[in-house]
């Protein structure tokens, strides 16, 4: 047999130049791609090395079966380019990485959505584009030839290669993890990058997700409406819209004393908003957090999340057309809740596709969508909005024209040149933040609108913020204040006032814990029902402080009172350093 043969005569030693072609061509199919996501600034290199060695596998059938490598090489690549056809022309559209978010997308989509998404994106340079594709594919193919190797050789060769491409990775998730399921969700992680594993994995967990959302779904539509809601505004045109942010450390915004400007959007609206200071999250993870704020569950109750009605089926039953627009994930292991959240409203908005959250994905896509939400016809409309803001990786938050902070101006001693750079990322995170969350009020209130806006996040986030400057990110086991103080901002329209006239003056600076966020949306809304609490009303006369518990409520007695934390004061900086700072450009819009 060919295979069991040595080298032909006349060609001595290893054919590296055959070995290079075959590789190239198995690369191109998963590497170009990649490469063009990673050359764009929309990923990191993660992608680019995943495919770089996923690729290597493909080598082995054509090494131990040298004298049919073309057959081999055209009938894989064939598989290979149908299965990135997706990736590669989905970046071309969307400057995205393909996702299991975009195949929920896909099944979600109805013939004529299909229909006129695909009128609307068509055009004949992403033709030719896909054309020029298959064309270098079957260009690099023309160039593979067999590679003899003895077949001793070709055996260690191909053993190698698999070791490099998977084997490694198996095997070290394998013993790594105890249980096999989370071996093989980690081990994928390290291949989907590259084809055909991105469509199949891909596939593989939306089936999964869809799977336990439909659960959640079903078990939701059990659960009993509300008993005896009452609506202050019943029949009445109106329109409520929740902004919920992410990561976002409230003490990092110049709206609540920062000294650099952060948000000067929202500075200048400052006599519009009702800002309150002293709001903090129970938990600083976003799906741990937004089951209590989007629910009756709190840190005493957490299981109620699972058997009361969430936000969403409140507003419905109150008669309000819902919509969720999203720039989160949609459809992964952690975010499933939260797209069952969303499946509730009766129309949704899934903007961030990505395979990775550490991709540049602005929040800017909301305002589109808002903006034809607000054009609906609807008589009664409740709108959540939910931001990526500015969670970890900060760069990818914020497009270039937002990099205003990149020197030390305002930046407290304590932060290192080392930590600088992520520090002035955040600062830039928040800035832009501050752009989309204004652009919000500002769309909705050129609407003239008969309602409110309530902008809130989910969590904070420490990045070497005083007392701990080393501290970055969020850890519930040694929890920071920054991690847990969230910004809190309401902004009526002067219909809403009139008809339901407040004075916030006295609620401004209460200790509030958002896990109670629910009784406060319906006081705001003037809805009433059995299970209404004023007490846990932010702003009603009957409110009554409690300890404002964090923690994870699955270890009850290792809950504590925020209040315990000692919470830094903004950091500041020379008052003509500020102004020197608002002087040295301009704000961008």
């Amino acid at each position: 047999m060919a295979t069991t043969k040595s080298a032909p005569a006349g060609r001595s030693g290893i054919d590296w130049a055959g070995l290079g072609w075959m590789f190239l061509f198995f690369w191109y199919f998963s590497g170009v791609t990649q490469a063009l996501l990673w050359a764009s600034g929309t990923t990191g290199s993660t992608g680019s090395r995943q495919a770089l060695l996923a690729s290597a596998l493909w080598l082995v059938p054509l090494l131990l079966f040298p004298g049919r490598a073309r057959l081999l090489a055209g009938a894989i690549g064939a598989v290979l380019w149908l299965c990135s056809l997706t990736g590669f022309a989905y970046f071309l559209v969307y400057g995205q990485e393909f996702s299991q978010s975009v195949i929920f997308i896909m099944f979600e989509s109805n013939v004529n959505e299909a229909t006129e998404y695909l009128g609307h994106y068509f055009s004949w340079s992403i033709v030719l584009a896909v054309v020029a594709y298959g064309l270098g594919g079957w260009l690099l193919w023309r160039k593979v030839r067999p590679v003899y190797l003895p077949r001793r050789a070709a055996l260690l060769a191909s053993l190698l290669l698999f070791t490099v491409s998977v084997g490694y990775q198996g095997v070290r998730q394998f013993f790594k993890h105890e249980e096999p399921l989370a071996a093989l969700e980690d081990f994928e992680k390290r291949i989907e990058a590259a084809a055909p594993w991105q469509l199949v994995i891909g596939y593989r967990h939306y089936l999964q997700q869809l799977t336990n959302m439909e659960a959640l779904l079903a078990s939701r539509e059990q659960i009993p409406p509300l008993k005896n809601l009452t609506d202050a505004h019943a029949g009445q045109p109106s329109t409520l819209v929740l902004v919920i942010g992410e990561s976002t450390n409230r003490q990092r915004l110049s709206l609540y004393g920062y000294s650099r400007p952060t948000t000067p959007n929202l500075d200048k609206l400052r006599d519009e908003l009702q800002v309150f200071d002293n709001v903090v999250t129970p938990r600083p993870y976003t799906i741990e957090a937004l089951q209590q704020v989007l629910t009756f569950a709190d840190q005493e109750s957490p299981e109620l999340y699972r058997t009361t009605p969430s936000l969403v089926s409140v507003m419905k039953q109150a008669g309000y057309k819902t919509y969720w627009i999203t720039n989160q994930q949609t459809i992964t292991k952690r975010n499933t809740m939260l797209t069952t959240f969303s499946k509730q409203a009766d129309e949704q908005f899934y903007l961030n596709n990505n395979r990775d959250q550490n991709a540049r994905q602005y929040d800017g896509s909301v305002l589109e969508p808002f903006a034809q939400v607000l054009a609906d016809d609807a008589p009664r409309k409740f709108v959540v909005v939910h931001l990526l803001g500015t969670h970890m990786r900060y760069q990818y938050r914020y497009p270039e024209e937002f990099e205003r902070f990149t020197d030390r101006r305002g930046v407290p001693d304590s932060v290192t040149d080392d930590q600088l750079p992520t520090y002035n990322s955040y600062d830039n995170a928040v800035l832009y933040n501050d752009h989309v969350v204004s652009s919000l009020i500002e769309r909705f209130r050129a609407t003239d609108p008969n309602g409110f806006l309530l902008y809130l996040a989910d969590h904070g986030e420490a990045v070497f913020d005083a007392p701990d400057p080393e501290v970055l990110g969020r850890n519930e086991g040694a929890p920071t204040s920054p991690m847990y103080t969230v910004p809190f901002i309401l902004w009526n329209s002067p219909k809403w006032q009139a008809q339901q006239p407040r004075d916030f003056a006295s609620a401004l600076n209460r200790p509030y814990s958002s896990s109670h966020f629910i009784h406060t949306w319906a006081d705001l809304a003037g809805l009433r029902f059995d299970t209404f609490d004023p007490s846990k009303s932010l702003v009603s006369a009957e409110f009554k402080p409690r300890p404002l518990l964090i923690g994870n409520p699955g270890q009850p007695k290792g809950l504590i009172d925020f209040s315990l934390i000692k919470p830094k004061k903004p950091a500041t900086a020379g008052a003509e350093v500020v102004q020197q700072e608002r002087e040295s450009k301009e704000q961008p819009l």
